[in-house]
């Protein structure tokens, strides 16, 4: 029997299965965790479980659903109707802090008695990278402090499912998608473990880039939640910092706010104004303290959020209109130069030399901490603004990328092509003039990025009827924009879904078109003096008699007319 079917098999009929407290030093397998929830559902009417697709790994993904309706169909609908809150676990399993902590505050709360009424719809993914969490060891995190054991970073493909939000490489993703759109949660939650510098802090969080944001939830994320969750913290004597994201080697140098780009759980979750944060406990303080700063992050959004679901409801829709209003979208954030400052607990550090590589070394001093002001960068300004289209094409070839499209409820039009949407001077094409692309493999892709665009006319033969036409007037609009447009970080072009059309397929031999060349430069006077003034400034160029021959062909009636344009069009009515 395979080993996947076994696993199956196992997770369906095992018996409960006793393990160590959550709040020691003991994290579940993922037998047990699946098996604890099964147990919970099965004795509380208020707790759902449901397998909402297979990962990679061949098991399906679970999600916990508390406050429901004891109706899958009915439970999203209440979502969506009402506040709801995402807590996704295990993403990177030898990060399980919050693996434990969803189990206690769910144990916690039925201990309680109290009531569900006044509760988000609370959805958990106990753990999302199943793989992962099978593949467990008590040494591939060389640098923490806990668990006994725990899981491994890469799922069964070996990627990084923090990197897969817009490639959608793995089939979690899309299990993920599924249950992300049929939840569309108002407040987002991934729980993970820092690997970085020395500190005091236990816990650190990370929270979307303020100006990237629509105003009403950079507002309800800045002013409302962050202090509400700082204070209430401090009141458990936890202190808590934005992640400790260096500018350099140590914290005193300065920290700067991280960049959550759409290939990130809630960088993506963002784009459909959802509050997105991801909490990083540091990975030199104990496991079990470790866990109870997640529970405290937890409990505290959901304390907040139930006296505040009107004003969270209302903040979204009013960055779903604000989105909607948008005539030019800015992208290419940075870090701006703009220099803050923020009091800041650490440890004095120190550069001895190395008794192993007798060079000097980085050590902190935990028997010397401090309290003072750092640096800290916190301003992002966008480079680039675009006008948004009112309406892209992508070509029905293109079938990887309207997978995703469809797999983030992108609804898509059919219109006939003699409609007056395709005259020319509304529709542009999409020409690649240039770009970079990383040297080494960079989860499992080619990432592209300076990239130039040109907006052509559109080349007929590349627009056919069956084509898809998107809307942007709709409500995913930033995620639609994020992923077509070639300019984007992390558009579909950066990851590759394109490029088969920037690679050319005809070529010419040299001693076969040298003739030709000079039968066509006799023909097009124009050309030969660009050619001509190029051999007279351009000396490498004049050296090497194929770059003559292919700037002649390039120019010519030979040369593929579909190089580097995409099946992608845009139209502005």
């Amino acid at each position: 029997m395979k080993k996947s079917a076994l696993l199956y098999l196992l997770i369906s009929s095992i018996s409960f299965v006793s393990m160590a407290q959550l709040d020691g030093n003991t994290t579940p397998t993922y037998l047990e965790l699946i098996d604890r929830y099964r147990k919970l559902a099965s004795d509380h009417k208020e707790i759902e479980l449901y397998a909402i697709g297979k990962s990679d790994y061949g098991l399906p993904i679970y999600v916990c659903v508390l406050n429901g309706a004891q109706d899958s169909v009915k439970t999203f609908e209440k979502a969506r109707q009402s506040t709801s809150l995402m807590i996704n676990n295990g993403i990177h399993p030898g990060e399980p802090d919050g693996i434990n902590a969803c189990l206690i505050w769910i144990e916690d709360w039925i201990k309680s008695g109290k009531s569900t009424k006044h509760l988000p719809v609370i959805g958990i993914i106990p753990s999302y990278n199943v793989g992962g969490m099978i593949n467990r060891s008590s040494s591939s995190r060389a640098n923490q402090d806990g668990p006994e054991e725990y899981g491994f970073r890469g799922n069964a493909q070996n990627l990084d499912l923090n990197r897969d939000f817009i490639k959608m490489d793995s089939k979690n993703m899309f299990a993920f998608a599924k249950f992300f759109h049929a939840l569309d949660p108002d407040v987002f939650i991934d729980t993970h473990v820092s690997n970085g510098a020395d500190y005091q802090y236990t816990l650190t969080y990370i929270s979307s880039v303020k100006e990237r944001l629509a105003p009403s939830m950079a507002e309800i994320t800045y002013k409302k939640f962050i202090p509400f969750m700082r204070d209430h913290l401090a009141k458990q004597d936890i202190d808590v910092i934005p992640y400790v994201n260096l500018v350099d080697d140590v914290p005193d140098k300065g920290m700067s706010v991280f960049n959550d780009l759409p290939r990130y759980s809630m960088g993506y979750a963002a784009l459909f104004n959802t509050m997105s944060f991801t909490i990083e406990t540091h990975m030199l303080k104990a496991f079990n303290n470790r866990t109870q700063a997640t529970l405290s992050f937890l409990n505290h959004t959901i304390t907040w959020m139930s006296k505040n679901s009107s004003e969270i409801e209302s903040a979204r829709e009013a960055a779903f209109k604000y989105d909607q209003a948008l005539v030019k979208f800015p992208f290419n954030y940075q870090l701006t130069n703009q220099k803050d400052s923020i009091l800041f607990k650490g440890y004095a550090h120190s550069y001895p030399t190395s008794s192993l590589t007798g060079l000097k070394r980085l050590k902190y001093h935990r028997d010397q901490p401090f309290e003072k002001y750092i640096p800290f960068f916190k301003t992002y300004a966008p480079k680039n603004n675009l006008e948004i289209p009112d309406y892209y094409i992508v070509g029905q070839q293109c079938t990887e990328v309207l997978s995703r499209l469809k797999a983030n409820g992108v609804e898509f039009e059919n219109k006939p092509l003699n409609t007056s949407l395709y005259d020319e001077d509304k529709m542009k094409q999409y020409k690649v003039i240039g770009f970079k692309s990383k040297n080494r493999p960079y989860e499992g892709h080619f990432l592209h990025s300076n990239l130039e665009i040109d907006l052509v006319n559109p080349f007929q033969i590349m627009l056919k009827e069956g084509d898809v036409l998107i809307p942007t007037n709709q409500r995913n609009r930033r995620f639609i924009v994020s992923v077509l447009e070639p300019e984007m970080p992390d558009s579909y072009f950066s990851w590759n879904f394109f490029d088969s059309y920037v690679q050319q397929k005809e070529y010419f031999s040299s001693y076969v078109f040298e003739d030709k060349a000079l039968e066509i430069l006799a023909k097009d006077k124009e050309l030969k003096n660009r050619f001509e003034k190029k051999k007279a400034s351009d000396k490498e160029f004049r050296e090497n008699g194929y770059a003559q021959l292919y700037f002649i062909y390039q120019h010519s009636e030979y040369y593929e007319p579909t190089h580097n344009l995409l099946p992608l069009f845009r139209i502005v009515k």
